[in-house]
């Protein structure tokens, strides 16, 4: 069994409609054995997107999952520079609709204190937070949170629930940062399948803090599999990264939506 903590809709993605373009996302994954797939922000991604783009976004993945609820699983697409729109949404796709987690991109550092209501209420649905974090060696964009500042909102929150995605890009150094931060996870999708990453991240996190996405289409379903089917760790911690850490994440929100696991 395999659950995929990353993926998007694209206009690359073959079919005329929504539904049509996440049953090809769906079709290519379940051929290496991906069973259900967390999937957020629309066919038009933006970097620092309005109220009126998020809920736009919002939508295109409420109707994808709507269409196969069976294989995917919702996160709400907010933007911190817009509280009070963020909270609506939260509320709108988790607390009243059938999303299961929060993402959030570049448009915003997650250090700053805009984000402390969203965590807040986050916290309190059981949703987790799925943070994109880089290291970037020419410079973040002005908005892009590192895994200090993941760190940052993990000190203020130390009950959330947040995954700092791409491990930051540069893993050697984002696995120390987040290391005393308990609440945090590390997403092991999106950058380049070089070995060695998951062997560190179960040395020095423990297996139980990692979790396997692809970041398809932008990323190969099985390039992103290589780095933990190649690692040399035990079956049971592959098959922890590969779906029960990520079960057991979703599992309070499965739970109290009344969806399966």
């Amino acid at each position: 069994m395999i659950w995929d903590l990353h993926t998007h809709l694209t206009t690359a993605l073959r079919g005329e409609t929504i539904p049509q373009k996440a049953a090809h996302l769906i079709e290519v994954g379940s051929q290496l054995g991906i069973e259900r797939f967390c999937i957020f922000m629309g066919l038009n991604w933006e970097r620092d997107p309005s109220p009126e783009s998020l809920r736009k976004q919002n939508d295109d993945i409420l109707e994808a999952v709507s269409a196969h609820p069976d294989s995917l699983t919702g996160f709400v697409y907010l933007n911190p520079k817009h509280v009070a729109a963020s909270l609506d949404e939260l509320k709108r796709c988790v607390r009243d609709g059938p999303m299961c987690g929060v993402k959030l991109w570049v448009a915003h550092r997650c250090s700053e204190p805009e984000l402390d209501p969203i965590a807040e209420m986050a916290t309190e649905l059981k949703a987790p937070i799925f943070q994109h974090t880089w290291l970037k060696t020419n410079g973040n964009y002005p908005g892009e949170s590192t895994p200090e500042d993941v760190a940052i909102l993990a000190n203020r929150h130390p009950e959330a629930t947040i995954v700092c995605g791409h491990t930051g890009g540069n893993w050697e150094q984002a696995i120390p940062v987040v290391r005393p931060h308990r609440n945090v996870s590390i997403g092991l999708a999106g950058f380049d399948p070089t070995a060695g990453v998951v062997e560190m991240g179960v040395r020095e996190l423990g297996a139980e803090r990692l979790l396997w996405g692809s970041d398809a289409p932008g990323r190969s379903f099985a390039s992103q599999l290589g780095k933990v089917k190649g690692a040399d760790i035990t079956e049971p911690e592959r098959e922890m990264i590969l779906s029960g850490n990520l079960q057991g994440i979703l599992g309070p929100i499965f739970r109290q939506k009344g969806f399966p696991i």
